[in-house]
């Protein structure tokens, strides 16, 4: 996918007004869209269905259990909710190791750490998120990790950014959300923060 951004600031930075930092995992703080698009073509090869990279892109940010019932909705398919998931899963696992820091975004969590309260607001499971943490080197970063397992609505829904702003105890209105998905950028434009795409500064322009 290509991204041109317009009317930004060459170096990715805190906004002036922002007292906590909320960020994304996939996509934002490590490069692994490509592993977990691998992940599903290869689900996709074992049922027999190509996995479309448009619509892969377009779910960004939700949780492969709720990914299923659409990609089933989309192509007319009939695949379990549980075992697709766990399938993913562990083709993403097998190549954790591939797993990327997307430096911009980590030297401004680095920049801040101690400094400012941040969390991790993630669609990945609880034991996902931390393999990932735990595999880039950001595990310590965090004082908050709100997963797909701590709230009932998930993004384009607020809950996962608003339970981060509790739980860092910094007002809505005061945190900045780092994203690199629509859907998460929504959450955070619903949650009434400062939404901040990071698509411009970790992707190749042309």
């Amino acid at each position: 996918m290509t991204y041109v951004p317009s009317n930004i600031t060459s170096t990715l930075d805190v906004d002036k007004k922002a007292k906590g930092l909320i960020f994304d995992l996939d996509g934002t703080l490590v490069d692994t869209m490509n592993l977990h698009l691998a992940a599903w073509k290869e689900v996709g090869r074992q049922n027999g269905f190509e996995y479309p990279e448009e619509l892969f892109y377009r779910l960004a940010g939700i949780p492969t259990g709720k990914i299923v019932p659409i990609v089933n909705a989309q192509l007319g398919l009939a695949l379990d909710v549980d075992a697709t998931t766990r399938a993913k899963e562990e083709a993403f696992l097998r190549n954790l190791h591939l797993t990327k820091p997307l430096e911009p975004v980590v030297m401004l969590a680095k920049k801040y750490a101690g400094k400012m309260p941040m969390a991790i607001g993630t669609g990945n499971t609880r034991t996902l998120t931390e393999r990932i943490l735990e595999a880039s080197g950001l595990a310590d970063f965090f004082s908050v990790i709100v997963t797909a397992d701590d709230v009932e609505h998930h993004k384009p829904h607020p809950e996962t950014f608003l339970r981060c702003a509790k739980l860092l105890n910094v007002p809505p209105e005061l945190c900045q959300v780092f994203e690199d998905g629509e859907q998460g950028l929504e959450a955070a434009r619903r949650a009434g923060m400062i939404a901040t795409d990071v698509r411009p500064y970790v992707v190749k322009k042309v």
